[in-house]
């Protein structure tokens, strides 16, 4: 691809536990503050983890009451992260053709709370109390239906699932899009909300969950000894993508380079990752090829590590493999919690912004680093953010089912 095909981002836009939107959640990441929180719910009481990092801001105040009758909660997460990424990088006011407008919304579980609540109505009081938006909001592509409606996309509407790596997965489907010039404008991210007692149930039999419910704030912690598994979060994060040159001929603030991506599956197990990382190595140096980059170009990796014992290990022996030891490290489900088809959203956007800040954000509650060679061996930011100078980082996004996906973004 040549310079002037190179692939840019002009929009951001969140809504996550630790703010409403991309301002009030950086500033909160770079402050240290986590989103995690104790539920208060009854049904909760019963339950070894008590913890999620739900949203800092109600999506009641940021969408109106009609309109989010008709749209899952994953629905209006997507919409209200997609909106302010739209409007913030001034396509809509571009000309852009609607059929050269695309969208890839990814969500790992999509509309479980509408599907797990209309089943209580259909128990409790029959089939003719169940409300007749359930279909379009259960289904798994509901966040991108609902992101193309919001911004009047008729270039395709593309909604991938790979678990907790379907928001990266969405970042990588854009890239390719621009490539095969198969859309000017392509609307990319995230969406997840699943704090719901059936997910949590299924997680916590899995021993998956930290369980760490009287420190929660302190309960998600990646690449730390004392690590117990991770905290489900809720929220969603959107990137507008666009070829360099068009963007800058309009005059769009550009953010960074999407420079490169790449993906691969395991072949190992359905929910465990290969112990030495393997996969997950094979993504990253897949991606840095894609960039045209070395190893040694990248100085800092946002990493997956959702603070659990087998995978935290994996990922640091992947990133030693393919990367190296000089690079930042941070992981930001410390004070986000996991926000599974979102997380790889969430940190895409966190990753161009400490591009453009020159700062990588620190890795909370990173007290005693596990005792394992490649954790011992990465430089781990942690106490607080480390200003740096950046030229190209990397994203990291694995899900269960063996998917592996890895983004590389550079300044401009």
């Amino acid at each position: 691809m040549s310079s002037h095909d190179d692939v840019v981002v002009t929009g951001l836009g969140a809504t996550t536990p630790l703010g409403g939107d991309v301002a009030s959640t950086w500033d909160a990441l770079l402050a240290g503050r986590s989103g995690v929180r104790r539920l208060t719910d009854d049904w909760v009481q019963q339950f070894p983890a008590q913890l999620a990092a739900t949203l800092a801001t109600d999506p009641a105040e940021q969408i109106d009451r009609v309109r989010a009758r008709r749209l899952d909660r994953s629905q209006q997460v997507a919409v209200i992260a997609a909106e302010e990424a739209w409007t913030a990088s001034g396509a809509a006011d571009a000309g852009v053709a609607p059929e050269r407008i695309a969208v890839v919304f990814g969500t790992g579980i999509g509309g479980a709370m509408t599907l797990l609540g209309q089943d209580d109505v259909l128990e409790a009081k029959g089939p003719k109390r169940v409300s007749p938006f359930t279909i379009p909001m259960l289904m798994p592509n509901g966040p991108a239906a609902a992101v193309g409606l919001a911004v009047g996309a008729r270039g395709g509407v593309h909604a991938p699932v790979s678990a907790c790596a379907s928001g990266a997965e969405a970042i990588r489907w854009g890239l390719d899009l621009l490539r095969l010039d198969r859309a000017d404008v392509v609307l990319v991210g995230g969406a997840e909300a699943v704090v719901h007692p059936l997910p949590m149930a299924g997680f916590a039999a899995m021993r998956a969950m930290s369980t760490r419910n009287d420190e929660p704030e302190r309960a998600s912690r990646p690449f730390d000894k004392g690590r117990d598994g991770f905290v489900l979060g809720e929220g969603a994060a959107a990137l507008v993508l666009e070829r360099a040159d068009s963007a800058r001929a309009r005059g769009a603030t550009l953010h960074a380079r999407l420079a490169g991506a790449g993906a691969t599956a395991d072949g190992y197990d359905l929910v465990a990752p290969h112990p030495e990382g393997e996969g997950a190595a094979r993504a990253i140096g897949a991606a840095l090829r894609d960039a045209g980059l070395s190893p040694a170009d990248v100085g800092h990796v946002n990493a997956h590590a959702t603070s659990t014992p087998v995978g935290d290990t994996a990922e640091a022996s992947a990133i030693r493999s393919a990367v190296g030891e000089h690079t930042l490290v941070s992981a930001t489900k410390s004070q986000t919690g996991h926000l599974l088809g979102a997380a790889g959203a969430l940190e895409s956007v966190f990753t161009v912004l400490a591009l453009r800040d020159q700062v990588v954000p620190a890795t909370a509650n990173l007290d005693d680093p596990d005792d394992d060679a490649a954790v011992q061996a990465l430089d781990i930011v942690r106490r607080e953010p480390r200003k740096a100078t950046l030229t190209a980082a990397v994203n990291d996004s694995f899900g269960f089912g063996g998917h592996n996906l890895a983004l590389v973004f550079t300044t401009l």
